[in-house]
This record gives structure tokens, C-alpha cells and sequence, in this order.
């Protein structure tokens, strides 16, 4: 695996002089807000879509899953592109990128086109790749090993506010302004009202290339520093005996990711349907769409209470703690009706809060000098978002409600890594850059 950044000058586990990484952090915020918000996007625009291409459960699912294969397709590429170009250049083209798809999907409803719209969302989920290769692992090593998922939780609270203020938004300028999102759930719509439908997705997604190019010249203006050896690989020679199989909390971190994500977007992708039911909430999707808020915003409050319990608390047992929370609330999700079905697909939102951040953290820990490679691997496994498919399948095949067993199955597997799988083997030393 390549490595995922690139540049001069910091040895390693030797700060710059006088380099603060503090207002570079900040920066690297917005992007996690950025891309939390429009991954997120996509939870009202599926119901949306499903209305206007009358889908099947199977066929709106495969939209979320061509966005997540995007990040198996792209890693390495963007790996790539970083080690030549460097990182501030690579930000600034994910950047981009996400634009062009941006405007992609206003000619995608133009059309419409459900082939179209597909395309669009790969160039989006491929820019937001980019940038998620080169930005977890740079805050990831900016300051104490110990500290590292205390401070991507906190970091990554940021994507979490974009992930919970994109609801809003999609609920009002999509959902809200479409006769598929304000309609009842056993509501036909006539083929003028779907063209029309198609329509309203024109305004959001000029709104958000407009914001991504306008973040795209801050980048590229900003004096970023650099990140230094502590990110480089070694040379072929150096690293010829180290191998990072013999790494125990990646090799189970690798597929922890991968499960994670099948859980994360399964929840968030099918939330709106789910509560729509007359037996759970009886609600029209833009309805739904803005109780969407409260899981996301569930998210963003435990990253920043776990953010603050991980500096005093072992980051594993505090994973331990949220994996049984989230299976609990699961449980009550599938075997319950009603607001207390609602209510607890809500709150898992809260227990998936840590997940991704400290898995990641935890499966580079110890990786030293392989750090990066390591980085790089978990980075791929966020492709695990496109087996949400296979519940859409359960969805058609056993119901909405059943097919949320398999959520609960994967929060399982969180917890046998939290308390076996992340405890690391054949650890090397550190490689840090102190702010």
C-alpha cells in the first residue's frame, strides 16, 4: 500500500519547530463537517429516489452501495495521488472532485436518470476518499499515541454535526418540495409528479458545489504544514522483516471497519422507510427525514462524550461499552412497535458514535513506521457501506423490521474486537508529530 501522504522535513516522533497543528486541525474540520454532510444527504435522498424511480428496497440500497464500493475503487488511486502531488494538492482535488459530482446530479434530474444519478454519487464518494485517506491518519499521529482516539472522536464530532444538520436540509429542499416526500406511504404518484419530483434536488446540490469549490480555494491558500517522515514509508530495504499480518488489532480492525459500516449505513440508509410505517410512526418522509436529526445528532453528542471519557477511560473497554449499548437498543428495534421502535433505531445512533474513530485508531496502534500502510487498509474497508445491499435483500425478502437483526449482528462483532481482537501484537514503536 502506498502511503497516504507525503513531504519533507519532520523526522520522526520529532516535532517541527515552532509548527503548531492546531489551526491546521481546525481546517481539517470543516472537511469532516463537509463530507459527513453529504454522505448524509443521501439518507433523504434514497426515500426520494425510490419515489421517483419507483425502486424496490434491493434497488435503492444498491445506490448507497455503488457510493461505498467508490472507496475500494478509489483508495489506493488516491494513495497514489498523494504521494506524487502532495497532500495539500490532493485535498484540493478531492475537493473538486466532489464538485463535479455535485453538478453531476443536477443533470442526473435533469434527465432524469437512475443511471446517471449512480455515476454521480461514485465521483462524489471518490473526491470524499481522497480526502478521508490523507485526513484520518494525519490527525490520527498529530500528538500523543495514547490520546490518538480521544482525538479523532473529537475531530470527527465535526462530521457528525454535518451528518446531523444534513437532514434538515435534505428534508426541506428535497423531501419538502417534492410530492413523493410529503405524500403518505401507500400514496402511487403519476409520472408527471415523479418527473417533477426529480426536480427538486436541483437547488440542494448547487448549494453544496457552490460551498465545496468556495472550501476548495480556502484549501489551497491555506499554509498547511508539513507532515513529515513520521508519515513515510520505509524504504523497501528497511522494511523488509516487518510485516503487518504479524498485527493482530489490524488484522481483526481491518473487517471491525468493514462490519461497522454495514451497521452505520444500514441504520441511516433505511431510518426514513422504516419510521414511515404505520406501525412504528405513521409518518411521511419528510417527517421522518427530520427525525433523521436526532440519530445523527445522537452521533455528535457520544463523539464528544467519548472524546472526554477516552482520556481517562482504556479507548477498548469504552468501545466494549457502546457495542452492548447498541446491541440492546437493536434488539428492542426488531422485537418492538411503535415510538419505542423509533426511539430506539434513534439511540443506536449515540452507540455508533465512537465506532468508527476508535476501531480506527486502535488498529493502528503499534503499526510505527507501518502507520500509513496500516491507514491506508482500514481506509478501504469503509467499502464495507456497500453490503448495505444485502439488507435491502433482507428487507424484501423478511420484512424492514427483520432485516435489522442484521445490524445487531454486527455490533457483536464491534464487541469481540473491542475486548479481544484490538489488543495489539508485535508492536512497534510510535511514530508521532507533537503539536
Amino acid at each position: 500500500m502506498p502511503p497516504v501522504v507525503s513531504s519533507s522535513g519532520v523526522g520522526a516522533g520529532h516535532p517541527a519547530s515552532g509548527v503548531r497543528y492546531g489551526p491546521a486541525l481546525t481546517l481539517l474540520a470543516s472537511l469532516f463537517f463537509m463530507w459527513g454532510f453529504i454522505t448524509v444527504i443521501n439518507n433523504t435522498l434514497l426515500p426520494h429516489l425510490r419515489s421517483v424511480f419507483e425502486l424496490n428496497y434491493t434497488q435503492t440500497t444498491l445506490i448507497e452501495s455503488v457510493w461505498f464500493i467508490a472507496y475500494f475503487v478509489a483508495s489506493i488511486p488516491s494513495a497514489k495521488l498523494i504521494e506524487r502531488i502532495g497532500y495539500q494538492k490532493s485535498l484540493v482535488i478531492g475537493l473538486l472532485v466532489m464538485a463535479a459530482g455535485a453538478l453531476g446530479m443536477m443533470l442526473a434530474a435533469s434527465i432524469p436518470s437512475y443511471g446517471v444519478t449512480l455515476a454521480m454519487l461514485f465521483v462524489i464518494a471518490s473526491g470524499i476518499t481522497l480526502l478521508q485517506v490523507a485526513a484520518n491518519p494525519y490527525v490520527a499521529v498529530v500528538g500523543k499515541p495514547e490520546t490518538a482516539s480521544s482525538r479523532l472522536n473529537l475531530v470527527q464530532a465535526m462530521n457528525s454535526a454535518g451528518t446531523m444538520l444534513a437532514p434538515m436540509f435534505g428534508a426541506y429542499l428535497i423531501l419538502g418540495r417534492s410530492k413523493g416526500g410529503t405524500a403518505t406511504a401507500d400514496t402511487v404518484l403519476t409520472h408527471a409528479e415523479r418527473l417533477a419530483d426529480a426536480q427538486s434536488v436541483l437547488l440542494p446540490y448547487a448549494l453544496v458545489a457552490a460551498v465545496l469549490v468556495v472550501l476548495a480555494v480556502v484549501i489551497a491558500r491555506f499554509p498547511l504544514p508539513a507532515m513529515g517522515s513520521a508519515t513515510q514509508r520505509l524504504a523497501a530495504e528497511e522494511r523488509k522483516h516487518l510485516s503487518l499480518w504479524k498485527h493482530r488489532n489490524l488484522v481483526f480492525g481491518v473487517p471491525a471497519i468493514f462490519i461497522y459500516l454495514i451497521a452505520e449505513i444500514g441504520v441511516a440508509n433505511l431510518f426514513v422507510n422504516f419510521v414511515s410505517q404505520p406501525d412504528i410512526a405513521n409518518l411521511t418522509h419528510e417527517q421522518a427525514g427530520k427525525y433523521l436529526t436526532f440519530l445523527w445528532g445522537g452521533m455528535m453528542v457520544g463523539r464528544f462524550a467519548g472524546s472526554a471519557i477516552m482520556q481517562k477511560v482504556d479507548a477498548g473497554l469504552v468501545l466494549a461499552a457502546f457495542s452492548i449499548g447498541a446491541f440492546v437498543v437493536m434488539l428492542v428495534t426488531v422485537f418492538s412497535t411503535g415510538p419505542a421502535a423509533m426511539w430506539s433505531l434513534i439511540l443506536v445512533g449515540l452507540f455508533h458514535s465512537i465506532m468508527f474513530p476508535t476501531i480506527f485508531t486502535l488498529g493502528i496502534r503499534g503499526l510505527g513506521p507501518l502507520t500509513e500502510e496500516g491507514s491506508g487498509l482500514l481506509i478501504m474497508a469503509i467499502a464495507g457501506g456497500a453490503l448495505v445491499v444485502v439488507q435491502g435483500y433482507l428487507a424484501d425478502s423478511y420484512g424492514l423490521q427483520a432485516s435489522f437483526l442484521l445490524t445487531a449482528a454486527c455490533e457483536l462483532y464491534v464487541l469481540f474486537y473491542a475486548l479481544w481482537g484490538s489488543r495489539p501484537t508485535h508492536a512497534l514503536p510510535d511514530v508521532t508529530l507533537e503539536d
